[in-house]
């Protein structure tokens, strides 16, 4: 990567996902000069079709997110207030928003009801690409250039973080996840459904609004199995989803809303990706062709982690706010490429993800074992968890207080 001449810009950022604009635009608010790369605006290439995922973002997120303008309309952010877990043998646990609005410690950023928000990726992406145009510090470029701080935020498979020489270490579990949307025959009423139930976990998240009756599907299972899933005819598929639902649900009693999915349509395409935990060894270090200039990692080029319910994007946005207030917190003798700076940027967000990720590993193997009396712990561990009291409140709490992701 030889060095490009001196723009004057402070940050450089490659890559323009939700990321990459969301950090090019806090960083630009504040007056600092950002360059930010995106290779699209490049290239001519048909009308991609919309993304079907959706994210369960919590109030960390959303409060990041209002501060830059950019928390999408009510139809695309969907409040959860309810959230319906069930294990494979008679284990549940229900989270219930409205018990939030007893306690005075609860975030007080939004409706009280609300344990988290399913949002529309699109919705978002559109919000903060409408919101960099009118941002005069940030410009769009279509090649990285020259600056004392660059921020890779490419994605899991970024070659500037290859360049550079961090090691990816990576674990591919044996599962691809599948996402598309569904319409349900009657409203949603803000909840959220998972099911645990041998090689799937299946997640289905409210869209379109408090009165919607929309569902994002994320579906984890045997990598076979989700090349089966997207081949299926919208009916099939929705066939199976009912079977898969009915199977890991015979030990549970179901509300009406999914004891029968007659009615049900999709209304997105299918699309599947293979699933892994994965974590850069390095976060920040010096650019290979210049001592006096930095780089450091955010969102998925620095961490993947098993998708569960769809919430992994807490994870980069947690990746933005802090290392967007370390450096505009700084002195202003200090550089924005500060190997000091960069490194306690580096500390904290590695302490934040890793319960995340070994919670999440930790649920994808305990459910992934076919063994007897594994199945016993953990839905014996789902049954004491719910009644629990006091320490399931406390979990929700600091789930929904974005305390970690």
């Amino acid at each position: 990567m030889p060095a490009m001449p001196n723009t004057g810009y402070d940050v450089c950022i490659r890559g323009a996902g939700i990321v990459g604009r969301a950090l090019a635009l806090r960083l630009g608010q504040a007056k600092l000069r950002v360059a930010l790369v995106d290779q699209s605006v490049a290239t001519t290439r048909p009308e991609a079709a919309r993304d079907v995922r959706a994210y369960a973002l919590n109030h960390a997120s959303r409060h990041l997110l209002q501060q830059m303008r950019c928390w999408p309309e009510a139809a695309a952010a969907t409040a959860v207030r309810h959230m319906r877990v069930y294990g494979d043998a008679g284990g549940a646990v229900h989270f219930d928003g409205d018990a939030r609005a007893t306690s005075a410690s609860a975030p007080q950023d939004g409706p009280d009801d609300a344990l988290a928000w399913i949002v529309d990726v699109p919705a978002l992406e559109d919000m903060l690409a409408a919101a960099l145009r009118f941002q005069p510090s940030v410009d769009i470029v279509t090649t990285p250039v020259e600056a004392p701080l660059t921020a890779l935020c490419e994605g899991r498979d970024s070659a500037s973080r290859t360049a550079v020489g961090v090691q990816f270490d990576v674990h591919d579990y044996p599962q691809h996840a599948v996402a598309t949307r569904v319409r349900a025959s009657q409203p949603h009423q803000g909840t959220a459904y998972q099911w645990f139930h041998g090689p799937h976990i299946l997640a289905l998240l409210p869209l379109d609004g408090p009165e919607g009756d929309g569902f994002a599907v994320v579906w984890s299972t045997d990598a076979a199995i989700a090349a089966e899933l997207v081949t299926l005819t919208p009916e099939a598929f929705i066939a199976r989803m009912a079977e898969t639902i009915a199977t890991a649900s015979a030990r549970h009693p179901m509300p009406a809303t999914m004891a029968d999915l007659t009615g049900w349509t999709t209304i997105a395409p299918r699309v599947r990706w293979p699933l892994r935990l994965a974590q850069a060894r390095q976060w920040a270090g010096q650019m290979p062709d210049s001592a006096s200039s930095s780089w450091v990692l955010l969102g998925d080029a620095a961490h993947n982690v098993h998708p569960l319910a769809g919430s992994g994007l807490n994870l980069g946005l947690g990746d933005v706010a802090a290392l967007s207030d370390a450096l505009l917190g700084r002195p202003q003798w200090r550089s924005v490429a500060d190997m000091r700076l960069l490194r306690n940027y580096a500390r904290q967000r590695k302490s934040a993800l890793l319960p995340y990720a070994v919670a999440t590993d930790g649920l994808q193997w305990l459910f992934w074992q076919d063994r007897p009396a594994l199945e016993a712990l953990r839905n014996w561990g789902m049954r004491g968890f719910s009644a629990s009291g006091p320490l399931k409140q406390w979990v929700m709490r600091l789930a929904m207080s974005g305390a970690q992701p």
